[in-house]
């Protein structure tokens, strides 16, 4: 069943959160779901839990170019599936009466458009500006954030960004509708010091990847809340990709294995 709500009615009236848990694989997320290793996201989500998806690509940066031009990842069954966002070109056959179609290149510039403010608070190293590459991303905001602390080599990185976002939120004039993408680097390797006990030497494995996703779960709180202060705030929480850790041979990302495009998506409406 589409659980799809006419994204017409909700552009405009709702500001729009883009949660993306970068790496997460969706077999770990459904499984701490189901052990009730993260009752904060269980609040959120559905009834029906995660849902099983395939990622627009392999790695942080095509993804969330597909992403922000209206392409989430697309449900793990036989389509046509449509979408909720569509940028308007000649033979999309994935739009229909309840997708908010727009002229533009990107969802952000269409959302500037009719008077959203735009931001995003990154995380991975396609968001930090230190180059021409990773500034791709962030340029299609108004406002964007990034510093070290908000890396993958920081263990408290979700906290500080969520920290930032709130800020952002509490920023934006309240007469003014938000979109904000929160790009969540926690999962992304190395994510070993999650794990009580341990090492660098021991380095990554799914059941760090694991602990890092509680991690998060525990500072989600504080971004929900701020997110659903100011009206209804449309969300969507989902990974860019997946990762994998060892099977049939494989290690990372950047490559087609069922660990990899195989993630978890929910989207779902905050409200006071």
């Amino acid at each position: 069943m589409d659980s799809r709500p006419d994204m017409n009615e909700v552009v405009g009236t709702h500001d729009i959160l883009l949660v993306t848990l970068d790496t997460l694989r969706y077999d770990v997320a459904a499984r701490l779901l189901a052990e009730g290793r993260t009752p904060n996201l269980a609040a959120v989500l559905p009834e029906t839990g995660w849902e099983r998806r395939h990622a627009p690509a392999s790695f942080t940066y095509p993804s969330h170019l597909a992403m922000l031009a209206g392409f989430l990842p697309t449900p793990a069954a036989p389509g046509p599936h449509p979408r909720l966002f569509a940028a308007d070109f000649p033979g999309s056959a994935t739009t229909d009466e309840r997708t908010w179609t727009f002229d533009a290149p990107d969802l952000p510039t269409a959302l500037a458009r009719i008077g959203y403010h735009t931001a995003c608070v990154g995380g991975t190293g396609f968001f930090n500006r230190l180059s021409a590459l990773g500034s791709v991303l962030p340029d299609l905001f108004a406002e964007s954030h990034w510093e070290p602390s908000f890396g993958v080599a920081d263990p408290a990185s979700f906290e500080h960004q969520v920290a930032r976002a709130v800020d952002v939120i509490a920023a934006t004039p309240a007469d003014q509708p938000l979109f904000l993408l929160v790009n969540v680097s926690a999962l992304h390797q190395p994510n070993w010091f999650y794990l009580p006990g341990a090492t660098r030497a021991d380095g990554d494995s799914p059941a760090s990847h694991a602990a890092a996703l509680e991690y998060v779960d525990r500072h989600i709180p504080a971004l929900f809340d701020a997110a659903a202060s100011r009206r209804p705030c449309f969300t969507i929480v989902c990974s860019d990709h997946g990762t994998a850790y060892g099977e049939d041979g494989y290690t990372g990302h950047r490559l087609g294995h069922e660990t990899v495009w195989t993630v978890p998506y929910a989207h779902f409406v905050l409200r006071r």
